[in-house]
C-alpha cells in the first residue's frame, strides 16, 4: 500500500512538472508524465510595422557565394568520400558498386512532373500580428511578416538586425512558450504559480543568457519554481546510462562531451557549427550535380526547404549494402497550386550528404563553422562569491571543496575560454604560485585539420582526451551515446565506431566500444527531453527547485548555488 500512494504522489508531482527543450528547429516541451512531448517548429512571426524593416530567418543555414575556390574544395571532397565508399565491402565480401553519375543525370533529365490537381490548403490566413509554431511555414510570402527563430547554432540568436536584441528574443520565447501551454497543452497563465519548469540549456551555456532564462520563466510567465539541466546530462538520464561521452547532433550545431555520474567535465565540451540542416543544404548540392528535375526549387522558401529536409530524411543512410541507384517520388504542394509530381533517381548522394560529418569541408556551402569551448566567466556584480573568487581563494590555501578540485585538476590539464575562438589553459599549482606565474595561460585548442573543421569523429577523440583520469578515459571510450535528430541515418553508428575504433590510443583499445544510436528503442531526438522528465521526478531533484520568492530575493546567487553544473 505505501508503494501505491508513493507512486500516486510521483505521479502527480510529475503532471504540475512542464519540460522545455528549445532547439534550433523545434520546442519540444510537455509534462514530466506525458509519454511525448509536444514538438511545434520553433518560430514566430510577427507582422512589419509601418515603414519597419524586413527581417527572415531561414529555415536552413544560408548559403554562402559559390566561389570557384569553394567548389573545387567542395569537390575535391566530394571525390574523397566516393573513392572512400568505393572501397568498402558489402556485408557478403563484395565490393560496393555505383551507377555513374552521367547515367542517373540522364534519366533525372527526362523527367518531366505530373500535374495533380490543386493543393486545398491554404495559406495562414489571420488578423493576428503574430503568428506561432508550424503556422509560420504557411504565411503567404506576399505578407508583411518578419520571421524569427529565437535559437540558431545551439544558442540564442541574438544578432544586429530587427528583433535580435536579446529583449527581443526573450520577449519572442516568451509567446511561443506560453502559445504552447494554452493552445497545446490546455493550461492557463493564471495556474502557473501550481506548476514547476525544467529548462534543458546547452551544455556549453552563457552564464548571462541563464540569468535572463531563469527570469523568464519565475517573473514574466509566471511559473512556481525552476531548474535549469544541461542537454548532455539530461541525455544520460534518458538513456539510463551513469555515464557516457554524448553526441548531440541538432539542426544547427553539434556538441560532445563527457559526462559521468550526472556531471559534464567541462573541458570536454565543444560545440561545432553544423549539424541536420548542413546535411541538407550539401544533400541538395549533389543532386543539383545529377539534374535534379524540380529546377525551380529554392531552399531560402520554406516550404522547399521542409521538401529536401524530408527527402533527406527519407532517402539518406550510412548502409552498405545499398549500391547503384534508387527512384524517388517528391510532390511539391504549394497552398492553391497545382501539385507537381516528380520521379528521379538518386545514388551514393545518399550516403554522402550523411558522411560529411567526418568530411565537413562538404559544410563550406554554409559558410564558417566556428568551434565553442566553455568560456571562463567574466563575474557578475550580484555574486561576488562566484567561479573567480572560488578559484583565486583556492590558490591560497588548501582545496577542501571536491567539485571545486575536480574544476582545478582539469583546468590543469585543459582548456578555458576567455573569447568565442580563443582557448587557454589556467596554470594552477597545488603549491601556491607567484602574482605573474598565477595568472600565466598558454594556449591549448581543440586541434583541427588543415581546412579547419573539427570532424564528429575527431571531436569525440580529443573530447575523451580531455577527460580529467585515464580511468574516465577508458569509460568514455567504451559508451559513445548518439542524441539529436541531425543524425538519424541508418548505419551511422557503425561507421562511427569504425572510424573510432582505428584512432583510439593504443592503451585504450582493450575497452569494448559501444556506440548507442536508440537508447531504449527511443527516437534520439525525444532522449534529452524524456532525460529531464525523469531527472525532474528523482529525490535528489528536490534541493535543485527554484522558488520564484527566492528568485526574488536573492537573484543569480541562489542559481548559483542550486544550479548542478559548475556556476
Amino acid at each position: 500500500m505505501p508503494v501505491f500512494l508513493e507512486s500516486c504522489s510521483e505521479q502527480s508531482q510529475a503532471q504540475s512538472v512542464i519540460i522545455i527543450h528549445p532547439g534550433s528547429r523545434n520546442l519540444r516541451m510537455g509534462r514530466a508524465s506525458d509519454l511525448n512531448p509536444v514538438t511545434v517548429l520553433n518560430a514566430i512571426a510577427r507582422r512589419v510595422l509601418p515603414h519597419g524593416k524586413m527581417h527572415r530567418d531561414p529555415f536552413l543555414p544560408p548559403l554562402v557565394p559559390r566561389t570557384k575556390e569553394l567548389t573545387q574544395a567542395m569537390e575535391e571532397s566530394r571525390l574523397q568520400v566516393s573513392h572512400t565508399l568505393q572501397s568498402c565491402l558489402q556485408s557478403d565480401g563484395r565490393r560496393r558498386y555505383a551507377t555513374p553519375p552521367q547515367q542517373i543525370s540522364a534519366f533525372n533529365r527526362r523527367s518531366n512532373p505530373d500535374i495533380l490537381s490543386p493543393y486545398m490548403n491554404n495559406w495562414t490566413q489571420t488578423d493576428e500580428d503574430v503568428i506561432v509554431g508550424d503556422d509560420v511555414l504557411n504565411i503567404n510570402p506576399s505578407e508583411n511578416y518578419n520571421i524569427h527563430f529565437p535559437y540558431r547554432r545551439g544558442e540564442l540568436n541574438v544578432h544586429s538586425g530587427p528583433g535580435g536584441s536579446l529583449k527581443a528574443v526573450l520577449a519572442d520565447l516568451q509567446k511561443i512558450w506560453e502559445f504552447v501551454l494554452i493552445n497545446k497543452m490546455s493550461i492557463e497563465l493564471k495556474d502557473l504559480k501550481h506548476y514547476r519548469a525544467v529548462l534543458v540549456i546547452p551544455d556549453i551555456y552563457n552564464r548571462h543568457y541563464l540569468k535572463e532564462l531563469t527570469t523568464l520563466l519565475l517573473t514574466e510567465i509566471g511559473f512556481g519554481g525552476c531548474f535549469l539541466i544541461q542537454d548532455h546530462v539530461a541525455a544520460t538520464f534518458g538513456a539510463g546510462l551513469g555515464y557516457a561521452c554524448v553526441v548531440d547532433v541538432g539542426d544547427q550545431k553539434t556538441s560532445v562531451s563527457c559526462v559521468e555520474d550526472g556531471i559534464s567535465h567541462r573541458n570536454t565540451r565543444v560545440r561545432i557549427d553544423y549539424g541536420g540542416g548542413d546535411i541538407t543544404q550539401t544533400f541538395y548540392w549533389l543532386l543539383q550535380k545529377c539534374a535534379f528535375p524540380y529546377k525551380s526549387c529554392n531552399l531560402s522558401n520554406h516550404l522547399d526547404a521542409l521538401l529536401i529536409s524530408q527527402l533527406k530524411e527519407d532517402s539518406c543512410h550510412v548502409d552498405l549494402n545499398v549500391c547503384g541507384s534508387k527512384e524517388k517520388v517528391i510532390s511539391v504542394k504549394k497552398p492553391k497550386t497545382p501539385i507537381e509530381r516528380y520521379t528521379l533517381q538518386v545514388g551514393d548522394e545518399c550516403l554522402v550528404a550523411p558522411l560529411s560529418l567526418f568530411q565537413p569541408e562538404l559544410f563550406k556551402i554554409t559558410g564558417t563553422h566556428n568551434l565553442h569551448v566553455q568560456k571562463r566567466y567574466v563575474g557578475d556584480s550580484e555574486d561576488p562569491h562566484d567561479e573567480n573568487y572560488l578559484r583565486e581563494t583556492s590558490r591560497r590555501g588548501p582545496k577542501e571543496n571536491l567539485e571545486q578540485t575536480l574544476e582545478l585538476q582539469e583546468e590543469s590539464v585543459t582548456s578555458a575560454v576567455t573569447a568565442d575562438d580563443e582557448v587557454v589553459v589556467d596554470n594552477v599549482d597545488s603549491t601556491p604560485n607567484t602574482l605573474a606565474n598565477r595568472d600565466q595561460d598558454v594556449p591549448r585548442d581543440f586541434v583541427v585539420g588543415p581546412q579547419q573543421i573539427l570532424g564528429l569523429d575527431h571531436a569525440v577523440l580529443q573530447s575523451i582526451d580531455r577527460c580529467p583520469t585515464d580511468e574516465l578515459k577508458r569509460k568514455m571510450y567504451s559508451c559513445v551515446l548518439i542524441v539529436g535528430s541531425g543524425m538519424k541515418f541508418q548505419g551511422i553508428g557503425t561507421w562511427l565506431h569504425n572510424r573510432i575504433s582505428l584512432q583510439i590510443p593504443y592503451m585504450y583499445r582493450a575497452e569494448q566500444l559501444d556506440i548507442i544510436t536508440a537508447p531504449k528503442e527511443m527516437d534520439p531526438g525525444m532522449t534529452v527531453w524524456k532525460g529531464a522528465a525523469i531527472s525532474s521526478c528523482l529525490e535528489s531533484a528536490q534541493e535543485l527547485w527554484i522558488a520564484k520568492e527566492e528568485w526574488q530575493q536573492y537573484g543569480v546567487r541562489v542559481l548559483r548555488e542550486r544550479a548542478v553544473f559548475m556556476w
